[in-house]
Order: C-alpha cells, then sequence, then structure tokens
C-alpha cells in the first residue's frame, strides 16, 4: 500500500480499492493508513492526506523537511566549489551532478515542496539542460512536463513561437512550443539548471500567455550570483553561484528562507 502510494502522488485512492486489492477490511486499511500518515510525517516524507466520505480515500503528498533540504543544499554547495567547475565566460560546470539519480530526486521533490496545494497543471523548461529537473518535478507532482525548444522541430507538428531578448547578450532569440503539449488556461510552473540575467525565463512566460495559460511559480536548481539586473523578480533558487579569480563560489539561494519561513 506505501508503495502504491509513493508512486501516484497527488492521486486520491479509495478505501474501497485497497480493500478489494489486498482482501482486508476498510476498518484495517483505515487503521494502516493511519500508521503510514505518522510514519510519512515523522520521517519527512510528505503529507498522507485522508477524505472521509463515500468517495473519500487517501492521497499521498511529497514534500521535504527543512531539516533535510538544508543539507541537500549544503551538500551541492561542496560539490559545486570542487576544483575545475570554472568553465570560459563565467559559467560553471553542473551537468555531472544534474546527471546522477539521487541529485534529481532530490530537486525534484524539493522544488515540489513549494507546491504542495495542487496549483500546477504542467511544468516547463527549455530543451535541454533542464530537461531532468522537469522531468523530476513532473513526477512529484504528477502532472505533464512540456519542454521549449529554440527551432521548431518537424516532429512537434504546429507550434507556437515567440521572440524574445537574451538577458546575458541581449539578443533576439526565438522559441517554441507545440500546440499540442500545453491545454489553454494551463497553470504552469516554469523550472530550469540555472538562471542568469532571466531573459529565457521571461521568454517562457510570453510563450505560456500565447497558450491563455497562467506561469503560477519559476525555480531553478541555481541562479547567477553576479548579475544585478535580473529582468524576473519573483522566483525560488536552491543556489546562487558566481565566480571570483576563476574560483567558484556557492551560496544557498533563496528557497530555504522563502519556503520555509512561511511554516
Amino acid at each position: 500500500m506505501t508503495r502504491y502510494l509513493l508512486e501516484r502522488p497527488h492521486t486520491l485512492v479509495s478505501l474501497t480499492f485497497f480493500a478489494t486489492r489486498y482482501g482486508s477490511a476498510k476498518s484495517s486499511i483505515s487503521e494502516d493508513l493511519t500508521i503510514l500518515k505518522r510514519t510519512f510525517q515523522e520521517r519527512g516524507t510528505g503529507i498522507l492526506e485522508t477524505v472521509p466520505g463515500a468517495a473519500g480515500g487517501a492521497r499521498f503528498i511529497p514534500g521535504i523537511s527543512e531539516e533535510e533540504a538544508i543539507l541537500f543544499v549544503r551538500k551541492m554547495e561542496t560539490a559545486l566549489t570542487e576544483e575545475n567547475r570554472f568553465l570560459p565566460g563565467g559559467y560553471v560546470y553542473m551537468s555531472d551532478l544534474l546527471g546522477q539519480p539521487d541529485v534529481l530526486r532530490q530537486v525534484g521533490r524539493i522544488i515540489a515542496t513549494e507546491y504542495q496545494e495542487g496549483a500546477v497543471d504542467a511544468v516547463m523548461t527549455v530543451a535541454t539542460k533542464g530537461v531532468p529537473i522537469a522531468q523530476s518535478v513532473a513526477s512529484f507532482l504528477n502532472v505533464p512536463f512540456v519542454i521549449v525548444r529554440h527551432d521548431s522541430q518537424i516532429t512537434e507538428g504546429s507550434t507556437v513561437s515567440v521572440n524574445y531578448v537574451s538577458g546575458s547578450s541581449n539578443r533576439i532569440e526565438k522559441m517554441a512550443l507545440s500546440k499540442r503539449s500545453l491545454k489553454s488556461g494551463s497553470r504552469v510552473l516554469v523550472v530550469d539548471d540555472y538562471m542568469k540575467a532571466g531573459g529565457t525565463v521571461r521568454g517562457m512566460q510570453s510563450l505560456v500567455k500565447e497558450f491563455d495559460s497562467t506561469v503560477v511559480g519559476i525555480s531553478v536548481f541555481a541562479e547567477g550570483a553576479d548579475t544585478e539586473d535580473k529582468v524576473i523578480e519573483d522566483y525560488t533558487s536552491l543556489l546562487t553561484v558566481g565566480v571570483e579569480n576563476e574560483q567558484v563560489k556557492v551560496a544557498p539561494g533563496n528557497y530555504l528562507e522563502k519556503i520555509f519561513s512561511k511554516k
């Protein structure tokens, strides 16, 4: 029963279903769910929401405790300050970290915790490095994720495209999304691996509007510390990354203070 709930976050599962599946009385199922609810809460796994009534049941909502989130952010700080991460142009090499399943799971879980209320219909990112993050977040929220591309693909069918100003280079860029990817009226969470000035994220905001949809949040794994004139104001970041004398400097982003100060 635990595994079934963990694999189907934000999905209401009826007591009748569990009783039939495991050949047990509803009263016994209810007692087991009470134990699971307490265990999830004590271990910081998330929330097990129980809904009373004939149409009720149980719904697992993933989450992470403040303590575990702090430990993960500190771990990423240490990893990103390792030698040889500085790249020409003031960039920092992060692809190895974002290719590790355990890191991606935690990033997805942390970002999803901010949206436990279920106000997200789709997760959006731009190809290519943000894709694994979007996939992880979407799995914890149990919603689709969509990939914005800089060039239209014939396999995407008809697309909607917008032009935007790149925040870092001030060049006019183009991004496109298949018309079939996003339903009108969707509530969209935008995620990315790294945000410097925020031009790409602003482009995705413009694209979402073309679908008569709304951006309900923006979350990034890391943001640039040396970019003063960001074009995006309301967002959360796990880490702040900067470069000084070819040395990578990493600090916690605004996520921990912004999210856990509410609780």
